[in-house]
């Protein structure tokens, strides 16, 4: 596996990190590029590893892709280019959509000819209160559903084939029964895309709109009203993939750090011999190797099938802000030089900022790691 993983992480550094700075900017000359590097995985026996070895995957389970996981995600185009980013569309639809949805979508998904996102929050309705959305499906005459409504951070949205959107198939938001989840064909007559949403002026993210969408009853993912069980495994998985690779990130801004501080010459010598900036150094790895234990043991749990509410919950509060404060170490330590474009710092430090938001704020795990913990402790009676 150690192998395996540096495979990996050579591909990353060496096939596309030097390409990030054009897939940020998307568009056709991102995806030629895109197109190329898959070719170059598939060349190099690395596409897909984590991905269903009779569809064309590699078959690596998820605790032995844990580690690959964690390279590939140093940039964060690796999971693209290496074809693991449809990981949880794949394993959402393995398990929950029906024998025709499998045999249409599953292979192009695995392939990469075909690519997938995902539409749960919505304008007025906070992705930490699912109940409250407000993006219908109703039956229609004819059979299937027909889709209406309004949804925004959806990552890859311009760029998709198909979107699986949470929508309400009974009962009034607020409600927490009558929720389902149907994949859409993106395009199928009445989906666009309204507009692109810079995160901090990072392109990737989009609102779409859906007016009157017909979807085929066999696109329903899951039973119709169980949408939030199946959402809930497939964010838990989620969770802890993103958690992987922004500890990856974590790692390359440490990296980028050190060379620095052993590089740099000043005045008075090299940085590294300045007390503050070993102090950085210092915290930065020591945020590393309190994350990375937490990390591996909530997919450890996520890949058994146990409950990994708690794990998940630390894991991925303690990775988004790890990869904030390392970055933001690191930027320290390179001056002036890392908050330009010659570094991955600065959007480093912007996908470990957006990190404490995405996948739910720091504040909801927060309160719920600590309720979890408190309702399941045992209470001792004074004696």
């Amino acid at each position: 596996m150690a192998l395996l993983r540096k495979r990996v992480a050579v591909f990353v550094h060496d096939r596309v990190v030097p390409y990030e700075s054009r897939l940020d900017e998307g568009g056709p000359a991102a995806r030629e590029i895109r197109a190329r590097l898959r070719t170059e995985a598939r060349a190099a026996g690395l596409w897909a590893l984590p991905l269903p070895s009779e569809l064309g995957g590699g078959g690596l389970p998820l605790t032995a892709y844990a580690q690959v996981a964690e390279a590939e995600g140093g940039c964060d185009h690796g999971p693209a280019a290496l074809g693991s980013a449809s990981l949880l569309d794949v394993t959402m639809l393995a398990r929950h959509a029906s024998e025709r949805v499998r045999a249409a979508y599953l292979p192009g998904l695995v392939s990469g000819e075909q690519r997938s996102c995902y539409a749960m929050t919505e304008p007025d309705t906070p992705g930490t209160e699912p109940a409250l959305t407000a993006t219908r499906a109703e039956r229609a005459p004819g059979g299937g559903w027909v889709v209406t409504g309004r949804k925004h951070f959806v990552s890859s949205a311009a760029d998709a084939d198909l979107v699986t959107v949470l929508a309400r198939t009974s009962g009034a938001p607020g409600d927490r029964d009558g929720l389902s989840l149907l994949l859409v064909p993106t395009g199928s007559p009445g989906f666009r895309v309204v507009r692109e949403l810079p995160v901090f002026g990072a392109t990737g993210q989009y609102e779409i709109a859906f007016d009157r969408v017909a979807v085929p009853a066999d696109h329903l993912v899951g039973e119709a009203g169980a949408a939030l069980a199946v959402a809930g495994e497939r964010l838990q998985l989620g969770r802890a993939l993103r958690a992987l690779r922004w500890v990856g990130q974590a790692q390359r801004a440490f990296d980028l750090m050190c060379e620095r501080a052993v590089g740099r010459q000043g005045a008075r010598g090299p940085l590294a011999d300045r007390p503050l900036v070993r102090q950085h150094v210092f915290e930065a790895l020591l945020a590393l190797r309190t994350t990375r234990p937490l990390v591996y043991e909530a997919m450890e749990r996520v890949a058994a099938g146990l409950d990994a509410h708690v794990e998940v919950g630390l894991a991925k509060t303690a990775a988004a802000r790890t990869l904030q404060d390392v970055a933001d170490r690191a930027i320290q330590v390179f001056g002036a030089a890392g908050l330009g474009p010659d570094t991955p710092l600065p959007a480093l430090f912007r996908t470990g900022r957006t990190a404490r938001i995405l996948d739910g704020p720091d504040e909801l795990h927060v309160a719920s790691v600590a309720g979890r913990v408190l309702r399941n402790r045992t209470a001792v009676t004074p004696g």
